[in-house]
């Protein structure tokens, strides 16, 4: 089977132990997709071991960041503009998005759905405070959503979705104002987007959030202040 329509978008922040296996298994799991990977300015290797494998398939195309204003979400909407297939999924780079589960979204979209949210049903190994830092802003995002009448998912923070790329862009372009770019919940800025009475189809793909190997989270206070933003805009 060949993924010819399918983008996937990988945002990289200093993922220089995750990005080589990453970036070979999708290679070997999904023959045929493009991988766009968007580095926010990475101060390791990442760039060079990425650039590295892309020498070798042109399927593989980066993004360097370097110099430009950061932000998670800044970077996917990068990729996303800058895909041409059919579909984009976009996933971490840090081997907590297991690649098996692209499948599962790519199924989801070629069947007619316009969008795909794989969804946590669990996590591995989260301290206490995370788990309730999350479901407390959780809890107001959804409010948010439902009082502004926008579409919902029982994971609005998801950063591992699919979409049809038309959609996706028309999104993008048509709400500027409304994506907070140094932000790091980019699928609650698209949902907030989406008229809950749009004809937008939408499936949920449930996974295991893999506890991380390599690195740190990136998520920190001024993460949190955008999230805040991204609520008020």
């Amino acid at each position: 089977m060949r993924f010819n329509d399918l983008t996937l978008i990988l945002p990289t922040l200093n993922e220089e132990k995750s990005a080589y296996a990453l970036v070979s298994s999708l290679r070997r799991q999904y023959p045929g997709a493009r991988l766009i990977i968007v580095d926010d300015g990475s101060t390791d290797k990442t760039e060079s071991i990425v650039r590295g494998m892309s020498g070798s398939d042109k399927n593989i195309a980066i993004i360097e960041r370097r110099g430009k204003r950061k932000g998670l979400t800044r970077s996917v909407i990068d990729g996303i503009l800058r895909s041409r297939t059919r579909f984009v999924v976009v996933m971490d780079a840090d081997l907590q998005h297991p690649p098996e589960t692209v499948g599962r979204i790519y199924s989801s979209l070629s069947s007619g759905f316009d969008m795909s949210i794989a969804v946590r049903n669990k996590v591995e190994n989260w301290p206490l405070y995370r788990k309730m830092v999350s479901k407390s802003l959780g809890t107001i995002g959804l409010a948010v959503l439902l009082a502004t009448g926008k579409k919902t998912s029982s994971d609005i923070f998801s950063g591992f979705f699919g979409m049809r790329r038309k959609l996706a862009v028309s999104l993008i372009r048509d709400n500027r104002g409304r994506f907070v770019g140094e932000g790091y919940k980019v699928l609650f800025d698209i949902l907030k987007c989406i008229d809950r009475r749009a004809m937008v189809r939408m499936s949920e793909i449930p996974y295991t959030f893999r506890q991380r190997e390599f690195g740190s989270s990136k998520a920190g206070a001024k993460q949190v202040l955008a999230l805040f933003r991204s609520f008020l805009s």
